[in-house]
C-alpha cells in the first residue's frame, strides 16, 4: 500500500524553526535572563559558555541516533524533552536556588537540542530526494534564521512586556545629544528625598538628559565612572562583580611560544607586509551624561525593587554604560541611584533615544516566557508526529546488542574516512570558508574603527542598520535564491558559480578599505553584495555536506561533517584579529582575497555526480 505523500512545506519550516529556538534560548536568551536576575557577568560568561559543549561533541553520539530507533522517533521525543527542559526552567526561576536549578535544565535542553539537530538533519536527507534537498536548503536556513530573530526579538519582547505589566509604572528617560550642548561631568543632587503620597514609582532627576557630542578625555571618563560606581556600591544599588578587583594577566611571564615564535613572526609580518602609515592614537572618547533616580516611597520591609533599564527606541549611538540594573530597598529608596550614558565618539549630529526602566516581577515574567516555549514545543511534537512522513529509509536497527552497538559506532567513524575522495572532501569542508571566516570576524570592527586607523568610522546605530539589517536581508535573499537555482541545475553545475560569488564579493571590502567612503548608501550596497554572495555561496557548501554524507549512516556522517565545518570556521577566526593588527585593514582584506586560492584548490579536487540535486523528470 502506497503511503500518502506529505508536502515538505508542511514540515520543513516548522522542523527548522524547532531546531533554531532551543539553540538561541541556550546561547542568547539565557544570558539576558541571568543578567535580569542579577547574576554577575563573570558567572554568566563562565557557565553559559560551557553550555555550547553539547553541540561541539555531538558527532560522538550521532552514531547512536543513527542506530537506535528512527529519526522521526528521535525528533518527536527530543521535542518533548526540550519542552520539558523549558518547563523545568520556568518552575525553577522563582526558587532561591534558581541559578543552579536552571543551569541543570539548560544542560538537559542543550543535549536534547543537539540530539534533535542530528535527527532533524538526518531525517531531512532521508525524507527528501536530492532535488528537493537542493530546493529546500535555502528554506531550512531561512526558518532557522527566523527562529533566531524570534528568540532574540519576540520572546524578549514578551518577557519585557510581562516585566512592565507586573511592576510599577515604567521609568522613561529621554536622552538628547547635540553639538550645541555643553559638557557637564558632575553628579546630580545627592540630597535625601522625602516620601510622596500615592503609588510608589521611580522619579528621575530630569525627564530629558542633555549630552554634548564634543569628546572628553579618557581619564575624565574613567574618573566619573569610578565615582558613580563607588556611590552606587556604597548605597547598595549594585553588587561588587566577582573578579572585578583582579587585573589582567601580567605580561612579565611570557611563554616560550610568544618569545620565540609569535613575537618574531609578528614583527616580521608587520615590517614586510604591514601598512606603512603613521599610527594615530586618540586620548579622547565619547562624552557622558549622568542621571539620578530614586523611589517616591519605601518598598515593603525586607523586599527589593529591581530597576532594569534598557533602550526603548532611538539611536543606538547613545548607550547606557553603567546602572542598567539597580536594586532599591527600604534603606536606600530615598538616595540617588546613578545611571551613566555615553555618546558614540564618532557622532557629530543631533540625535535622541529613549530608555525604559522596568521593575516588574522578573522571575514571574521569565517563567511565563519559558512556559510559552514549553507549550510551543509540545505543539511542535504533536504536529510533527502527524505531519512528518515515514520514509522507507528511516528505519531502526533490530537485534542490537552492546557489542554490536560498539562495533557499529566504530564502523561509523571508519566508514566516514573511507568514503570515496575522503581526503579531498575533508580538505574542502575545512577550507571552503577559509577566507570568509577571517573576513566575518573583522567586518564589524572595520565598520566601527575610526578612519585614522583604517576603518570607516560608523556609529553604533549606523552599523546596526548596515550589517544588522541590510546585511541580513542580503544573506537571506542569497540563501533562498541559491536553493532555488541549485534545485534546477544541481550541485556540480552551481558549485563554482556559488563559490566564486562568495569569494569575489569579498572585493567589496577591499574597495571600502581603500576608499573609506562616507556614503552610507555605497557602504550598504557593498555589505548587501558581500552578504548576498555569502548566502548564495553557502548553499553549495551545505549541499556538499549532504552529498558527502549520503549512504547508510548519513545522519552520523552529516554530524561529523558539521564538526569539520565548525573547525573550519574556528581556526581561521582565531588568528584573523592578530593578523589584521599586523597588516592593517587594506592589506588584511587583500590577504583575504589571496586566501581565496585555498578553497579554489580544494574545490578543484572534488568529483561530484553531475545529476546530484538536479530535478528529474517524472516518468
Amino acid at each position: 500500500m502506497e503511503r500518502k505523500k506529505t508536502s515538505p512545506w508542511a514540515w520543513v519550516p516548522s522542523l527548522y524553526l524547532a531546531e533554531g529556538l532551543p539553540y538561541v534560548a541556550v546561547m542568547t536568551i539565557s544570558v539576558i535572563m541571568y543578567k535580569r536576575m542579577g547574576i554577575s557577568n563573570t558567572d554568566i560568561a563562565l557557565y553559559t559558555s560551557w553550555l555550547y559543549l553539547p553541540w561541539v561533541i555531538k558527532p560522538f553520539w550521532s552514531p547512536f541516533v543513527d542506530l537506535l530507533k528512527t529519526k522521526r522517533w528521535w525528533i518527536v521525543i527530543m521535542q518533548l524533552l526540550i519542552g520539558a527542559g523549558f518547563a523545568g526552567i520556568a518552575f525553577m526561576l522563582p526558587l532561591p536556588f534558581f541559578f543552579q536549578g536552571t543551569l541543570a535544565f539548560f544542560w538537559l535542553l542543550a543535549f536534547s537540542s543537539a540530539t534533535h539537530d542530528i535527527a532533524a538533519d538526518g531525517y531531512y536527507m532521508l525524507a527528501l530526494d536530492t532535488n528537493q534537498q537542493a530546493l529546500f536548503v535555502g528554506i531550512r536556513s531561512t526558518f532557522y534564521r527566523v527562529a533566531t530573530i524570534m528568540g532574540q526579538g519576540v520572546l524578549i519582547i514578551i518577557a519585557g512586556f510581562l516585566e512592565s505589566a507586573s511592576g510599577v509604572e515604567p521609568l522613561k528617560l529621554k536622552i538628547d545629544a547635540s553639538p550645541e550642548y555643553t559638557t557637564t561631568l558632575t553628579l546630580p543632587s545627592t540630597d535625601r528625598f522625602a516620601a510622596k503620597e500615592g503609588t510608589i514609582h521611580f522619579i528621575p532627576s530630569q525627564e530629558t538628559l542633555k549630552i554634548g557630542t564634543a569628546p572628553i578625555e579618557k581619564e575624565q571618563l574613567k574618573e566619573i565612572v569610578a565615582t558613580v560606581t563607588a556611590s552606587n556600591l556604597t548605597n547598595g544599588f549594585i553588587r561588587q562583580e566577582k573578579g572585578a578587583e583582579q587585573g589582567g594577566q601580567s605580561e612579565e611571564k611570557a611563554d616560550l611560544w610568544s618569545v620565540y615564535v609569535a613575537r618574531p613572526l609578528g614583527n616580521w609580518i608587520r615590517e614586510n607586509f604591514g601598512e606603512k602609515k603613521a599610527e594615530v592614537i586618540s586620548d579622547r572618547t565619547g562624552n557622558v551624561g549622568i542621571a539620578a533616580v530614586h523611589l517616591s516611597g519605601p518598598p515593603e520591609k525586607g523586599k527589593e525593587m529591581i530597576l532594569n533599564t534598557t533602550m526603548n527606541r532611538g539611536d543606538k549611538s547613545l548607550s547606557l554604560i553603567h546602572g542598567d540594573r539597580l536594586s532599591f530597598n527600604e534603606h536606600n529608596w530615598n538616595k540617588p541611584a546613578y545611571l551613566v550614558f555615553q555618546v558614540d565618539p564618532k557622532l557629530t549630529a543631533q540625535t535622541a533615544a529613549e530608555y525604559k526602566g522596568l521593575s516588574g516581577n522578573i522571575p514571574f515574567a521569565w517563567s511565563i516566557t519559558f512556559f510559552v516555549l514549553a507549550g510551543l514545543f509540545l505543539l511542535f511534537s504533536f504536529w510533527h508526529r502527524i505531519s512528518l512522513p515515514q520514509p522507507d529509509a528511516d528505519k531502526s536497527h533490530t537485534h542490537l546488542t552492546a557489542s554490536s552497538i560498539l562495533k557499529e559506532f566504530s564502523a561509523t567513524f571508519v566508514s566516514f574516512f573511507r568514503k570515496p575522495q575522503a581526503a579531498a572532501g575533508i580538505f574542502f569542508m575545512l577550507t571552503y570558508r577559509f577566507s570568509e571566516a577571517q573576513l566575518l570576524k573583522l567586518i564589524n570592527p572595520f565598520l566601527l574603527d575610526p578612519k585614522e586607523i583604517g576603518g570607516l568610522g560608523l556609529t553604533t546605530g549606523e552599523v546596526g542598520l548596515v550589517y544588522g539589517t541590510i546585511g541580513i536581508i542580503g544573506l537571506t535573499a542569497g540563501g533562498i535564491i541559491g536553493g532555488v537555482v541549485a534545485a534546477k541545475g544541481g550541485l556540480k553545475k552551481w558549485l563554482w558559480p556559488m563559490m566564486l560569488s562568495m569569494l569575489l564579493t569579498c572585493l567589496t571590502f577591499v574597495f571600502l578599505s581603500f576608499t573609506q567612503t562616507d556614503s552610507l548608501i555605497l557602504i550598504n550596497l557593498c555589505v548587501f553584495l558581500e552578504q548576498f554572495g555569502y548566502g548564495f555561496g553557502f548553499t553549495a557548501y551545505m549541499l556538499y555536506l549532504i552529498y558527502y554524507s549520503d549512504g547508510e549512516q548519513k545522519t552520523a556522517h552529516y554530524a561529523i561533517c558539521t564538526g569539520f565545518m565548525a573547525l573550519g570556521m574556528m581556526i581561521p577566526g582565531m588568528f584573523a584579529g592578530w593578523l589584521q593588527e599586523l597588516l592593517g585593514y587594506n592589506h588584511f582584506f587583500i590577504w583575504v582575497m589571496i586566501c581565496s586560492i585555498v578553497p579554489i584548490i580544494s574545490a578543484s579536487l572534488l568529483k561530484i555526480d553531475s545529476d546530484y540535486g538536479k530535478k528529474r523528470d517524472k516518468i
